[in-house]
């Protein structure tokens, strides 16, 4: 039986002694009334955020999508504007042939 405690390592079981105090009170102090107030504010900041976040890609979208419409309004316009050019000029080349 002694021969089994002289084989137990001192700072290999003081190690692990202080490794479980340390969690125990870490459990403690995680599960306290302070901790949980700490948790709720940090929860109430992060959805403080993620609303700000969401109104401001809310914003961009659509600025985007009116980038987009005007884009193509523009593009349309010079298609046009290109037909008619198109137009007259084949009405002068027809009108110099005769």
């Amino acid at each position: 039986m002694l021969d089994c405690l002289k084989k137990v390592d001192g700072k290999k079981l003081g190690v692990f002694a202080a490794g479980v105090a340390f969690g125990t009170a870490g459990i403690k102090v995680l599960s306290s009334k302070d901790a949980k107030k700490l948790y709720t504010n940090c929860t109430a900041a992060v959805l403080r955020a993620k609303e700000c976040v969401l109104k401001t890609a809310t914003k961009v979208q659509e600025n985007a999508e009116d980038i987009y419409a005007e884009a193509q309004q523009i593009n349309e316009d010079r298609a046009e504007a290109e037909e008619v050019l198109g137009e007259e000029e084949t009405v002068e080349a027809e009108t110099t042939e005769e």
